[in-house]
């Protein structure tokens, strides 16, 4: 109950910017906390995440609260993608951490080589900055922060500005449950992040929009710092005519009614056979009623636009668009409402299809056939960060394999990013780099290759020093690897990998076996007589 109450009370003081002139003693604090050792060995990793759980925990109403005053997320999605998420996240990393940092036994490596114990150090990258957003503000800076600490670095969280109330709980939970001198936040909108920018990382974690990304990498190649860039993209649904019709309205609503459709994985746009688009729309409608009976507006499982800013520039969209809209439509500036809204659109040029809106809205693009839809969708973005499409597994198969994208739920929306223990990440300019789960620990180290060479080889060893008289010919001896192929490409098989491989085919092995085994049973019985 204490707990509760100071975080509370912590919600309702003014966010306030951290002084600007602090920020590089701040960096150069978390730079020798590094230098020190003092987050390498386990134990200390592991108490660090076990009081992170704990710092969250403690401060689950405010985080509650907090996300209902920026976001007006309903308490349900907070705990499913910003709560749970992270505790989760947390206790699955302080269960297999012990495994994840121990020595890796290289693979592939040559007999003679394994005499010297070619292995995989995991060592951890550095001090390391941490750049969140508003979308999902918990989730979104601790996750990363999560693979940070299992892998042994320092680092400073930087939380989104246009989430303030969020901000000041995240900055609560650090300040009360890390060790400080390790893991700090510095608060703040530009001018802060280009003075953290500034400094010289070890590695910068970023989620955000593509034109900030630009700048952060720009900044990043300054000083060849690593970067993990997680943008966004205009991400296209396809629902081809032998799709389930209702159950993509439903999953695809889904995705764009969760957080009011501020997600960078949600469908930007939907294209959908036409011989199927008027009973999509309606099965959007008896969706949207299935969802919000009484009404979206006043619905507690509805959350809002972030801000006036992002709310206007949803609304212009909508102005500019020049498709009609068949669904919803209503909107409230003063409570940043916007109702969930499917505009058909007839043109890929539209403004709803070529800028992402990052909202509730749902523009529909009829189409012919299926060559058009893939067409189109690699012409408006080629490396999407999601890929959504519904069809039979002929036409979802080919669909992936004609359109590249960071991550593809086959049949559903959002889902290959709500598996907290896969790797996510965009391709292209839709990101760089992945994390979660192993994938996190995996973000923030580096695998360093070590050996271990054994005096007793030095004879062995003889032939790498000068003078190289004489020499090569025992070398080519030891190391040259024969090639199984010929001039032209073609696998090349002595008479016994024939039998046994078919010529690559299991297939033809499989029938040369067979008419060997029959030959010999056709000859068995005049073997017999004979005897």
């Amino acid at each position: 109950m204490a707990h509760d109450l100071a975080a509370m009370a912590a919600i309702t003081t003014e966010l306030k910017y951290t002084p600007i002139d602090t920020i590089p003693r701040i960096a150069a604090g978390v730079r020798n906390a590094f230098n020190s050792h003092k987050t390498k060995p386990l134990e200390f990793r592991l108490l660090q995440l076990r009081k992170l759980y704990w710092g969250i925990v403690d401060n689950e109403a405010a985080i509650v609260q907090a996300c209902k005053e920026d976001l007006g997320k309903p308490a349900f999605e907070t705990y499913l993608s910003e709560i749970d998420w992270c505790k989760n996240d947390i206790v699955f990393a302080t269960q297999n951490l012990p495994r994840w940092v121990k020595d890796e036994t290289a693979p592939d490596i040559s007999l003679s080589n394994k005499l010297l114990s070619p292995r995989i150090r995991k060592d951890p990258l550095g001090a390391v900055l941490i750049i969140g957003t508003y979308n999902f503000p918990v989730n979104l800076a601790l996750t990363p922060l999560v693979g940070a600490i299992a892998a042994g670095c320092t680092a400073i969280l930087k939380p989104s500005e246009s989430a303030p109330t969020v901000a000041k709980v995240l900055q609560r939970i650090v300040e009360t449950s890390l060790d400080v001198s390790c893991y700090d936040v510095v608060q703040g909108a530009v001018p802060e992040t280009t003075a953290l920018l500034d400094e010289k990382w070890d590695k910068i974690f970023y989620t955000g929009g593509v034109n900030v990304g630009k700048i952060i990498a720009k900044k990043a190649a300054e000083t060849l710092t690593p970067v993990t860039l997680e943008l966004g993209g205009r991400n296209p649904a396809i629902v081809t005519k032998n799709a389930n019709i209702r159950l993509a309205a439903k999953r695809l609503l889904w995705g764009k009614t969760m957080n009011a459709g501020q997600l960078c994985i949600s469908q930007n746009y939907t294209i959908v056979d036409k011989e199927i688009v008027d009973a999509f729309i309606v099965e959007i409608k008896v969706v949207l009623k299935q969802f919000f009976p009484n009404g979206v507006k006043e619905s507690e499982d509805f959350a809002r636009i972030v801000n006036g800013r992002q709310w206007s520039r949803l609304k212009k969209l909508l102005e500019e668009t020049d498709g009609k809209i068949v669904v919803g439509g209503d909107m409230d500036e003063s409570r940043r409402y916007l109702e969930p809204t499917v505009i058909l659109v007839n043109s890929p040029n539209d403004s709803l299809i070529k800028e992402e809106s990052f909202g509730p809205l749902l523009p529909i693009l009829p189409v012919d056939d299926l060559d058009t839809a893939i067409r189109i969708a690699n012409e408006v973005h080629r490396t999407p960060l999601s890929l959504y499409p519904f069809g039979n597994k002929q036409e979802t198969d080919r669909i992936m394999l004609e359109i590249q994208s960071g991550g593809v739920s086959v049949n559903d929306s959002l889902f290959h990013a709500c598996i907290p223990t896969l790797a996510f990440g965009g391709v292209g300019d839709s990101g760089q780099g992945s994390y979660r789960g192993r994938g996190s620990f995996d973000c923030f180290s580096h695998r360093r290759s070590v050996i271990t060479t054994p005096a007793w080889m030095e004879r062995l060893l003889d032939v790498r020093y000068p003078p190289y008289e004489g020499k090569l010919a025992k070398f080519k001896q030891t190391s040259e690897l024969k090639p199984d192929f010929d001039r032209n490409g073609n696998v090349k098989l002595d008479p016994v990998s024939y039998l046994l491989l078919g010529a690559g085919s299991k297939a033809a092995a499989f029938g040369r076996w067979s008419a060997v085994l029959l030959g010999k049973s056709s000859v068995s019985p005049t073997l017999t007589e004979e005897r």
